[in-house]
């Protein structure tokens, strides 16, 4: 089992672990097993855009969507 010292980690070497072990993570995502009910729902979303259901809008918008409903 690998073990980091995160106590001794400053923010920085924290963040570059973490980016190094997605960019490991991404290069075989076969390999990252998907929960039943999430691929269900990406199944879904699929349909809805081949399907021409689907809305997109761009990032901002999005954000401000997200934030509206929590605040």
């Amino acid at each position: 089992m690998l073990t980091l010292p995160l106590e001794q980690m400053t923010v920085k070497e924290k963040l570059q672990a973490m980016e190094e072990l997605w960019s490991d993570l991404c290069c075989d995502q076969s390999r990252i097993p998907v929960p039943r009910w999430h691929k269900e729902i990406l199944d879904r979303r699929e349909k809805f855009i081949k399907e021409g259901k689907a809305t997109f809008v761009d990032w901002e918008t999005a954000k401000k969507r997200i934030f509206d409903r929590i605040s």
